[in-house]
């Protein structure tokens, strides 16, 4: 016959019964097993039964849902609340039928250690019991029990004296068990004792398995992340090549560098010419990082005074200078989680680069009109057209500064030094320029073509774009780019001998001030003078050039050298 509860216990009940219901527990179940405790615990304790210590527990073991804090979390409070000297959960590995201890507390660490690794057949021991029967066992003496395994002992150095077992199972799946081994203050455990476990075992499977469901999802997010920035990395790699061409070593060691720095979260100094691509590589940098999916914001440091930047780049507060009327976040935070690419980075005036090193060192802004530090989350990538150590020497831009941002640089060749990059570049921005000028444009002839990968390309691959797009505009529909299309300064400049010829009639290369003609002339003499030192072994000449014996053959044919 049920006892009368008293106010409080009514209240408390029914509040348990309230978070039962979301898990799906039967909840007449719970209230005799509850039932049973009070009973039992009846002349034990004057409190009245433990249904807040029940319900206490329970809630604080469903809240925590990280699979092996929760363990810790129950081990140590049924520790605490049935006076043991070790408490264990063992749980099943159903592919193996095997039951293991993921975690145990334990007065002598050591024995806690030494069951770490152990692993038994779910059918033996009174742990298998219970959970086979699927019901709590109390065994009072285990010298006298038979289906005690011993081995534990022998293994761990514990003495086991008595021990208490609930199966942990819900909607009919068993989880595992939860052991209880020697009171402290008593030689075995009452029934009082093993009801509480049992009542607690109930709201422990529950926790576990919702902990354990959330671990699963962790994990598979993890792994589901992982696979798609393998994957983001290999569409990025494809586009790479998409958008910046070139299969000449000096662009595989680029690319190799790029490949190598994508995944880490450092900063990238990118240094090359004007023209020869260095936001690209940026921008490939970040698709291939695991921030693709997070914002990419470039800034020219050479565009803008030192207030204007330091406002663009850490936002200001209203009323931080004549015309701030509203609170502007900056670019630092605009970019949370991406990426902020600070091109020309050696024209940032001296004043802002100790506000720039500090974000670099601890990841902190100070917004204009502010006091106040905030944290952001940002990499930090940057571009130079120049060598940025030489004006560290020259004290125009800070070391401290040059060696957080340079932390991995990468050197961009010009065009010049691109041996066969010219041909591919050119074929792509043939295709473009007659898509964008909705021409029908075949190719460019092996002449015009001779012109173009003579040229010295100061402008690097942006000039070269720009001189395709104008030999496509000059190139009728329906035919291919001749030398005729090409700019006067390409075809002056990639044929010396035409060119000195030109000169004989007009006068010396200085009276007309034509540089390029100059740069050519002296190329083609120079190469002469090279050959003529090494008997004209052209690999010996290509080695003392410092260009491949492939280069100095067409520059040899090009400038009608034999």
């Amino acid at each position: 016959m049920r006892r009368e509860l008293s106010a409080p216990d009514e209240e408390c009940e029914g509040r348990l019964g309230l978070w039962l219901r979301p898990h799906k527990f039967r909840y007449h179940a719970v209230e005799e097993t509850l039932t049973r405790a009070s009973a039992a615990m009846a002349n034990t304790t004057s409190s009245g039964p433990p249904y807040r210590l029940i319900y206490e527990l329970g809630n604080a073991f469903a809240s925590q849902l990280d699979l092996d804090s929760l363990l810790e979390l129950v081990t140590q409070k049924c520790r605490e609340a049935l006076d043991a000297e070790g408490v264990a959960i063992l749980l099943l590995d159903s592919s193996g039928l095997e039951l293991y201890f993921p975690y145990l507390a334990d007065l002598d660490p050591e024995v806690a250690r030494r069951l770490a690794g152990l692993r038994f057949s779910a059918a033996l021991g009174i742990a298998g019991e219970a959970l086979l029967k699927g019901q709590p066992l109390k065994v009072d003496d285990v010298s006298r029990e038979e289906r005690f395994y011993s081995l534990i002992d022998r293994h761990t150095g514990l003495t086991t004296r008595s021990i208490l077992a609930a199966p942990l199972i819900v909607a009919d799946t068993r989880l595992g068990v939860i052991e209880v081994v020697n009171p402290l203050r008593a030689r075995s455990f009452s029934d009082s004792d093993m009801v509480l476990l049992e009542s607690l075992a109930n709201s422990i499977a529950v926790a576990i398995r919702n902990a354990a469901r959330v671990d699963q999802l962790q994990v598979a997010e993890q792994t589901l992340r992982a696979q798609v920035g393998a994957l983001r990395r290999d569409l990025a790699q494809r586009e790479l090549f998409d958008n910046i061409v070139g299969s000449s070593p000096e662009m595989a060691k680029v690319f190799r560098l790029m490949g190598s720095i994508s995944a880490t979260p450092i900063s990238v100094l990118i240094e090359g010419e004007t023209g020869t691509g260095k936001e690209l590589v940026a921008r490939a940098i970040h698709r291939m990082s695991d921030r693709a999916d997070r914002p990419f914001l470039a800034v020219n440091c050479a565009a803008l005074s030192e207030h204007l930047l330091e406002s663009e780049l850490f936002g200001h507060r209203r009323g931080a200078f004549t015309g701030a009327i509203n609170d502007q976040p900056g670019l630092f935070k605009a970019a949370s989680g991406g990426v902020i690419f600070l091109d020309e980075i050696g024209e940032m005036p001296l004043a802002m680069q100790p506000k720039l090193l500090r974000v670099l060192q601890d990841g902190e802004i100070i917004a204009v009109g502010s006091t106040r530090p905030e944290r952001i989350d940002v990499r930090v990538l940057s571009a130079h057209n120049r060598d940025l150590k030489a004006a560290v020497d020259s004290g125009s831009f800070r070391a401290d500064l040059y060696y957080r941002l340079a932390a991995f640089p990468i050197a961009l060749p010009p065009l010049r030094e691109r041996e066969g990059d010219i041909r591919l570049l050119a074929a792509r921005f043939l295709s473009t320029a007659s898509e964008r000028q909705h021409k029908l444009i075949g190719r460019i002839e092996p002449e015009a073509l001779a012109l173009l990968e003579t040229y010295a390309w100061p402008g690097n691959v942006r000039e070269l774009q720009n001189e395709i797009e104008r030999a496509v505009a000059l190139t009728p529909s329906g035919e291919n780019v001749r030398s005729e299309s090409l700019s006067e300064k390409v075809r002056v400049a990639s044929n010396p001998i035409s060119a000195k010829a030109r000169t004989s009639s007009e006068g010396s290369s200085i009276e007309n001030g034509n540089l390029r003609f100059a740069r050519a002339d002296f190329e083609a003499r120079f190469i002469v003078e090279v050959l003529a030192s090494n008997q004209g072994n052209v690999s010996r000449s290509a080695k003392v050039l410092g260009i491949s014996r492939v280069s100095l053959q067409r520059k040899m044919k090009d400038y009608n050298i034999r």
